[in-house]
């Protein structure tokens, strides 16, 4: 029925577009990053290192996208803080509130492993610092990691679920969109590592393990993107109507060719190292960009 649907959809713009594809590139680096150096060999470790590298940056863009799209960025505080109180202003029934707190935890983590990977590096040589790296190889770090990556995975999922669970059509439709963000935000990450890896030797290595790894991410999210089209049912045509199938065609590009590429080692020699990468992260930028939008049309 129209009662079960917002009347004014929230006229998103590009803001929480960004945010979205940032918050999963940010939370997705961050679980690369833990199972290459839990589950990998020491030949992982630069590209693991990479991983925790560029995930604080990315995350730091999304507070400041968020508070952008508030209106009035200094009031962003009001949601952490009581302001009658000053009490921590933690509502498990609101997901704003779960988000924001999600997003705030997880900084911690993603900043700390920052220092950490920084520090075994050699990037920066500063005595506060000295040490730091020797959290990527104890065994308290890696049980840090273990909980940083469950932050990292709700980082990624978050922006999906918080759809899902608005009223709005399309979004409120479908229960697969915690899950396709998740998927799409993990290809994308590894899609990043990849490309930032390019005339790095170190991390380069571990290249191969990547690959592979964002083949399976993709392969999830086309199940997911098919699961998504079907379980919106009346409604799939404000997704695919109009101009919308082209951006349906840049996903398809970023998701089917790089996948077809991991299959035929002989196409994948054929073109720059950077290209599929970017195509990668071309697709998930228009995934967000098509299911934010559309809804909102």
């Amino acid at each position: 029925m129209p009662g079960e649907h917002f009347v004014v959809p929230p006229h998103w713009e590009w803001y929480i577009l960004a945010y979205f594809f940032f918050a999963g590139l940010a939370g997705g680096a961050f679980v690369i990053g833990t199972m290459l150096r839990l589950w990998g060999n020491p030949a992982d470790k630069a590209a693991s290192r990479l991983a925790f590298i560029i995930s604080f940056p990315l995350l730091l863009l999304c507070p400041i996208l968020l508070t952008l799209d508030l209106g009035q960025p200094l009031r962003f505080w009001h949601m952490l803080v009581d302001v009658k109180t000053g009490t921590p202003a933690f509502k498990a029934y609101s997901p704003i509130s779960l988000g924001s707190w999600g997003l705030t935890i997880f900084g911690l983590f993603s900043f700390v492993m920052f220092l950490a990977a920084v520090d075994e590096g050699g990037y920066l040589r500063w005595r506060g610092l000295a040490g730091a790296g020797r959290i990527l190889t104890s065994a308290v770090g890696k049980a840090f990691m273990l909980i940083g990556a469950i932050f990292g995975f709700f980082v990624a999922a978050y922006t999906g679920v918080l759809l899902a669970v608005s009223n709005q059509p399309v979004w409120s439709d479908t229960w697969t969109l915690g899950g396709l963000f998740l998927a799409s935000g993990l290809s994308g990450a590894a899609a990043t590592v990849l490309l930032l890896s390019r005339g790095r030797r170190d991390a380069a290595v571990s290249d191969g393990k990547l690959m592979e790894a964002d083949r399976y991410f993709i392969i999830l999210e086309l199940i997911l993107i098919a699961l998504f089209l079907i379980t919106l049912g009346g409604v799939v045509s404000k997704v695919l109507g109009g101009g919308w199938i082209i951006l349906w065609l840049v996903v398809l590009i970023g998701t089917l060719v790089p996948l077809v590429a991991e299959w035929r080692p002989a196409m994948r020699r054929q073109v720059p190292p950077v290209v599929m990468p970017v195509l990668v992260l071309v697709g998930v930028l228009a995934l967000r960009a098509v299911i934010i939008f559309s809804a909102q049309a």
